[in-house]
């Protein structure tokens, strides 16, 4: 056991945990979990499935009809600062000024201004300052300082993205586009919630009042927007190199952020029903959203097909467990769109009846769309076995898999499609009651990594990954879509991708 003092545990109280789980977390860093066991990806035929044209119309309706019974959010996890996305330009302004002249980096971002949608303001920024836009160093001050646009310190929901003849939109607005198309119900309103880090919370607030009303009015839609932050209870504890709790200079412990995965709790917040999941820097201009316009409402309209079909299934075996023709309909539904294996788990369980059909099927269900991979960094689709030898598909990070294990890099590297967080997801039960979400996380698939404060080193724990260990125990689909419907911004140079540009 880890001695805390009474402060230590007012900082427990302060933020709603217990000493058990911070206990619970000291002993994960001492006896770290075994990497997850993959046993082949998910391809084509094999765990990714594939939706011929002529099953679309189908698919479509049904979107429409819960579309337009409002049971549908778009959730987009937007508190990350863009920091990362100017990197490169970051480091470049903090070199002496013969070398911002000399810098390809800096020379990019002045020979390709006008075609950033955040061009014009920085060209007003840079002129109004006395400079001329012709300096590069000059522009990464107008873009990067305080004084200037700060780009750096921003979330990315606030900058401007995409070039119209109107003005420009940050990708906060072409959220709002896509689910005036996605999500609107009958009555014209569409609901978007947007995790949020609480420095930005007034900023997003503001803009999300004038974004809603020029786009409402323009797209006829109401627009009902609410925000959440990351719960302090979420947060982990650090350690040091030895396993005992990290302390600052004063004695204070110190707690990190539990990663995306610490998300679950706000997605939990919602309240059920449908729920879009899609990040916030994955968005397109107009003329190019009609591939991802299409593929969400089929990846929708078939979670609410399963979804019905397996509550028809439940409702049956609610009433008689050996109910001959549901546990047919059951396993037939699970060899075909949950896999052989996970049917041939329920067929052979030793249960009685239909007893393993319906604890499989009373489970919250999520439709991942997944693209072929184009060599982006990320996770993708994997049957994975757990200790205790079930198989199922799951989204596999690199950094859950041995890189020791010569066998299992070879799996690894085997990968045929890419995670590109497109998910729908139905989190309520057959009588319309909310699953309570925690209860379907994997406690294993955290994340152990080295990290520092204050110069010295520390080890840092995050929560199972929203889309991998948050949700390692659901019913989970694979859908190919198409690459068209992802075009991430990971740096400020990804907006001068075809993808981002006018496509004429």
């Amino acid at each position: 056991m880890t001695e805390f003092t009474d402060q230590d545990r007012k900082a427990f109280a302060q933020r709603g945990v217990t000493e058990s789980e911070i206990e619970g977390q000291i002993s994960l860093f001492r006896n770290p979990p075994p990497p997850i066991a993959l046993v082949r990806p998910c391809s084509p035929g094999d765990g990714v499935h594939q939706l011929p044209p002529d099953t679309h119309a189908a698919l479509l309706r049904q979107h429409a009809s819960a579309a337009g019974a409002g049971r549908m959010t778009r959730f987009v996890p937007a508190s990350g600062a863009a920091s990362r996305m100017f990197k490169d330009l970051l480091e470049t302004r903090d070199l002496p000024g013969e070398k911002i002249a000399a810098s390809p980096v800096a020379a990019r971002l002045r020979d390709h201004l006008e075609e950033f949608a955040f061009g014009a303001s920085l060209r007003s920024k840079v002129t109004a300052a006395g400079e001329s836009p012709d300096d590069p160093g000059a522009l990464l001050a107008g873009l990067l300082d305080k004084t200037g646009l700060h780009y750096a310190a921003l979330p990315k929901g606030l900058l401007l993205f995409h070039r119209y003849a109107d003005g420009p939109r940050t990708s906060f607005e072409e959220h709002l586009v896509e689910a005036a198309d996605v999500v609107r119900d009958e009555a014209g309103a569409a609901q978007l919630h947007f995790t949020i880090s609480p420095e930005h919370g007034s900023a997003f607030e503001r803009h999300a009042r004038a974004a809603c009303r020029s786009h409402g009015e323009r797209l006829g839609t109401r627009f009902k927007v609410s925000f959440s932050t990351q719960d302090p209870a979420t947060d982990t504890l650090a350690v040091d190199e030895d396993n005992r709790p990290f302390r600052r200079e004063d004695g204070s412990l110190l707690f990190r952020p539990g990663g995306h995965g610490a998300l679950l709790a706000n997605v939990s917040g919602l309240g059920g029903d449908l729920v879009l999941v899609k990040n916030i820097d994955n968005v397109v201009p107009d003329d190019r959203k009609a591939p991802t316009l299409l593929w969400k409402r089929l990846l929708a309209g078939l979670l609410v097909r399963l979804e019905r079909e397996m509550h028809e299934v439940l409702r049956d075996l609610d009433r008689n467990r050996n109910d001959a023709e549901a546990i047919e309909r059951g396993l037939a539904l699970a060899t075909t769109w949950l896999g052989h294996e996970v049917a041939e788990e329920c067929a052979v369980r030793g249960l009685a009846g239909g007893e393993a059909l319906y604890r499989r099927f009373h489970r919250p269900l999520r439709v991942c769309g997944v693209v072929p991979s184009q060599g982006e960094p990320g996770g993708g689709p994997f049957w994975v076995r757990s200790p205790d030898g079930r198989v199922s598909p799951q989204i596999v990070e690199s950094s859950q898999v041995d890189a020791d294990n010569r066998e299992q890099q070879t799996v690894w590297s085997g990968s045929t499609h890419f995670n590109p967080v497109d998910l729908a997801l139905a989190v309520c039960d057959y009588r319309g009651q909310p699953y309570a979400l925690d209860e379907y996380v994997d406690p294993a698939t955290v994340f152990l990594s080295l990290k520092s404060h204050g110069g010295r080193t520390l080890k840092a724990l995050e929560r199972p990954g929203l889309w991998n260990g948050a949700m390692a125990h659901w019913n989970t689909v694979f859908v190919e879509v198409p690459i068209e419907t992802f075009a991430p911004v990971k740096t400020v140079f990804d907006l001068l991708r075809p993808q981002h540009q006018p496509s004429a």
